[in-house]
């Protein structure tokens, strides 16, 4: 009998068209004798992590629990803010995200953007150009930052909202659905802009009022008195005109809207 280095026993079974794991001591028999071979136990880890080389030096994978039920997954700290973002977004290298904050998903931060506080971006949610999510917002979905939009406070934007332009979102505020903030809007308190609003005017303290027609066309009153209606910004005069022509599509109906919205501007007045 006689020791063999694992290469032996390796070659060995190689040559009997056979594989062999080898974990402790093993006695193999073998057509030129019998053999001890003795060989340190191999530790369970469980699965290897995946490594990746950078120069002549390996760095394992991080792992980051981000708290969406998913457990930990593949992330890695960003460049800028030192914060936490997971493999699958796309965060570059000119975004800013802080050491709190948090980027998962397929959410995608880009441009001089700025995530911060205890932020959230996920989802497949984009911020881009010079925006800023900070404080405890949430945006997520398929929702939209753009531009110089700030969203703070414990503000949330989800859905297929857009926030844009010099829009600011904050407080307890909710923007949703379909809904668009911007131009120099401002959005706060308790708000919720949801469904088709649209929102470019004012402050907003409490939900605006929109009035939907029946074809899904929606009216919405700015603060400063004019409406928004479709993509059009309209004073409570240029509004009459608008639809007050008897040939006009649904002439009654956007009239009596028209006139509804002025009724209720003129109450707050």
């Amino acid at each position: 009998m006689k020791n063999l280095t694992q290469a032996d026993v390796v070659r060995l079974f190689e040559d009997a068209g056979l594989t062999i794991d080898i974990r402790g001591s093993l006695r193999v028999t073998h057509k030129t004798g019998t053999f001890l071979f003795r060989h340190a136990p191999v530790p369970d880890y469980g699965p290897p992590a995946r490594r990746s080389t950078q120069g002549n030096r390996q760095i394992k994978e991080q792992t980051h629990d981000f708290g969406d039920g998913n457990g930990p997954v593949p992330a890695h700290r960003h460049i800028k803010g030192n914060g936490w973002v997971a493999d699958t977004a796309n965060v570059h290298n000119s975004a800013y995200i802080g050491e709190d904050a948090l980027v998962y998903g397929n959410a995608l931060v880009y441009g001089d953007a700025w995530v911060s506080g205890n932020a959230l971006v996920y989802g497949d949610a984009w911020v881009s150009g010079s925006a800023r999510v900070y404080g405890n917002a949430l945006v997520y979905g398929d929702a939209w930052v753009s531009g110089n939009a700030r969203v703070r406070g414990d503000a949330l934007v989800y859905g297929n909202a857009l926030v844009y332009g010099d829009a600011l979102v904050h407080d307890n505020a909710l923007v949703y659905g379909n809904a668009r903030v911007y131009g120099d809007a401002w959005v706060s308190g308790d708000a919720w802009v949801y469904g088709n609003a649209l929102v470019k005017h004012g402050v907003y303290t409490c939900t605006p009022t929109s009035i939907t027609r029946s074809d899904g066309y929606m009216f919405t009153l700015q603060s400063d008195g004019s409406i928004i209606a479709g993509c059009r910004d309209f004073t409570p005069d240029e509004a009459k005109a608008h639809w007050g022509h008897p040939k006009h599509h649904k002439h009654r109906e956007s009239m009596a809207i028209v006139t509804a919205l002025n009724a209720i501007a003129a109450e707050r007045q």
